[in-house]
């Protein structure tokens, strides 16, 4: 493993609160929650997924940007939460390395459907077994929290269900309607799985108006039969071609993660891919291993070859671009809606 380029150790900060190494993280958060096994109708963890390392053997101090700073209370207030209303966040299932920030905003990413995804994607820290049913009330359940938060933009996500006929579309629809019916003023923003290309529940999403609907690539075209083997990068393109050709009005989106050994000019050449079926936002953020038993890092990418991939993602013609180290799909989303931010600074993260 090697780190790109100049030596840069910019680092973001927030408000007052304790420096966590997003490194040493991945760690602690991979302890299995032993009564989530108990409760969880998934086949058995094995023993080789209680793992404390994270796998990498490189030096803490290889990569300093990625520290960062966070107040306990703002993660505990959004959890109890999400707790109460028997809520899954995406933002705890994937270990992003941004709640402390978004819940200092009282924003969060809500993940329906379950916590139980029926793909295996090896970059994924979501888990993944039999699915649960469906919770009719999950809907309103996230209108109400998002309401309680006062989100003045809201984004919904899902583990990907195979399993069901429709993929889950009624039930993101269901979502879109709740969230609306309560929260007049808030945007929404749905990150979908690719329902399998399948084009009649495509359309029960668009049809319910969301203001955003991301579709992320992940990874460039070569990689997907080791980091997304179950995923199709054609049927991921095909995706965010069809909702921009169906609804013009609804800004498309999609990330991926560098960081597993791609080139800069197959990160340029995905761009253009992305560009082609008129994508609105890009984001771009550096993989970081959840343990052992996924896929390895092959490089840390430094902060300014980030801002290099922003300037080039402007360039080709993207709306937004937010690329950094931490930056993860629902970063700063709802940036782009606010009065406050003019577009030159929503295409720049704060880390960077």
């Amino acid at each position: 493993m090697f780190i790109r380029d100049k030596v840069g150790e910019k680092m973001r900060k927030t408000d007052t609160g304790k420096e966590l190494d997003v490194l040493e993280n991945n760690k602690l958060e991979n302890k299995i929650d032993e009564n989530k096994i108990k409760n969880n109708e998934s086949k058995v963890i094995s023993k080789e997924n209680k793992i404390k390392d994270n796998g990498d053997k490189l030096n803490k101090s290889a990569a300093p940007w990625l520290k960062i700073r966070y107040n306990s209370k703002n993660l505990e207030y959004v959890e109890k939460m999400m707790n109460s209303l028997s809520l899954n966040t995406v933002c705890k299932s994937a270990n992003c390395p941004n709640m402390g920030e978004c819940y200092k905003k009282r924003t969060t990413t809500f993940m329906i459907m379950g916590s139980n995804c029926t793909r295996n994607c090896r970059f994924c820290n979501v888990y993944s077994g039999k699915p649960t049913p469906l919770d009719p009330e999950e809907p309103l359940k996230v209108a109400e929290a998002t309401k309680k938060l006062g989100l003045k933009h809201v984004v919904v996500t899902s583990v990907t269900r195979d399993d069901l006929e429709d993929y889950g579309a009624d039930h993101f629809r269901k979502c879109i309607v709740e969230i609306r019916k309560l929260n007049p003023d808030t945007t929404i923003e749905v990150l979908i799985p690719d329902m399998m290309g399948d084009k009649r529940a495509l359309d029960a999403i668009i049809d319910a108006s969301p203001d955003v609907i991301n579709h992320n690539l992940e990874t460039i075209s070569k990689f997907y039969s080791k980091v997304r083997p179950e995923a199709d990068y054609e049927r991921s393109l095909f995706v965010l071609d069809y909702v921009k050709r169906k609804d013009p009005k609804i800004m498309t989106k999609t990330g991926i993660m560098v960081g597993l050994g791609e080139s800069y000019e197959e990160v340029l050449s995905l761009m253009d891919d992305a560009i082609e079926v008129d994508c609105d936002i890009f984001t771009i953020g550096q993989y970081l291993r959840p343990s052992s038993r996924h896929i390895e890092i092959k490089e840390y990418i430094r902060p300014e070859v980030f801002e290099m991939y922003r300037e080039d993602g402007i360039k080709k013609g993207f709306k937004f671009v937010f690329s950094g180290p931490l930056v993860r799909s629902s970063y700063m989303a709802g940036d782009i809606f606010s009065r406050e931010v003019s577009k030159n600074d929503s295409n720049r993260p704060k880390e960077i």
